[in-house]
């Protein structure tokens, strides 16, 4: 047997992909999440439909960033071609990671991007977290997952952001996706995305006409994280 050159991204998307369930952001066989490797043009993704339980390093699909499988005898996630659409697209990003998680998934299906309206929401976004607007039926009908990465990719054109600044969106009636420079970054931002759902829906639930987190809070909490003086954690 040679030497297994996709090795280390089958084995940063296995950890990844397992850390979705330790940090309750799936049920069952719900989500998945890749890593790239930017110099051979592949990424490595859960196989569809294997319980988590089930996972091993090998057991990843090795694709490449036109969603066609160049090594594995497993069929890939449903969600491949979301994930090499953005890869194709976004050159700056090596982890992409897909859930249903609860309270995200519920913004998502409402229709509302999640309002920033306090300090922890600071910390990782300076704006509400979007959510894209529900697929035109006949994308819906043509090549699904293919479409779902350029709705992704068209909301953010279309409001003007940045996928190296926002690292997260609500894809409308579905669910959020996430991303990053790593596997872990990205299951990082659906974990925070989790969190910052469920802050929200609570806080609208105690005061239904909570007002947004006022700018100079926003740029405090941001900048101390990630400003160029930013003095959050070590040296």
């Amino acid at each position: 047997m040679g030497q297994n050159k996709y090795a280390e991204i089958q084995e940063k998307a296995f950890q990844a992909n397992m850390q979705l369930p330790a940090l309750g952001l799936v049920l069952f066989t719900f989500g998945n999440v890749s890593a790239a490797d930017r110099n051979t043009g592949v990424f490595a993704i859960k196989p569809s439909g294997v319980p988590y339980r089930e996972l091993t390093p090998e057991k990843m699909v090795i694709v490449d960033f036109d969603g066609k499988t160049v090594q594995g005898n497993l069929r890939p996630s449903s969600d491949t071609l979301t994930h090499a659409v953005l890869y194709k697209n976004w050159e700056h990003i090596g982890g992409i990671s897909h859930t249903h998680s609860t309270y995200a998934t519920a913004w998502a299906q409402s229709l509302r991007d999640i309002p920033i309206f306090g300090t922890t929401h600071a910390d990782h976004n300076t704006i509400d977290i979007p959510c894209a607007p529900p697929m035109d039926d006949d994308k819906i009908a043509g090549n699904y997952e293919y479409e779902t990465g350029y709705q992704i990719i068209e909301c953010f054109q279309e409001k003007g952001l940045d996928y190296r600044e926002v690292e997260m969106i609500l894809v409308g009636n579905h669910a959020p996706f996430t991303w990053g420079k790593s596997a872990e970054k990205a299951v990082y931002n659906s974990a925070v995305l989790e969190t910052i759902a469920k802050m929200a829906f609570v806080t609208e639930q105690i005061n239904p006409n909570s007002s947004r987190l006022k700018n100079s809070l926003i740029k405090k909490h941001f900048e101390r994280k990630h400003g160029p003086d930013s003095y959050y954690g070590q040296e």
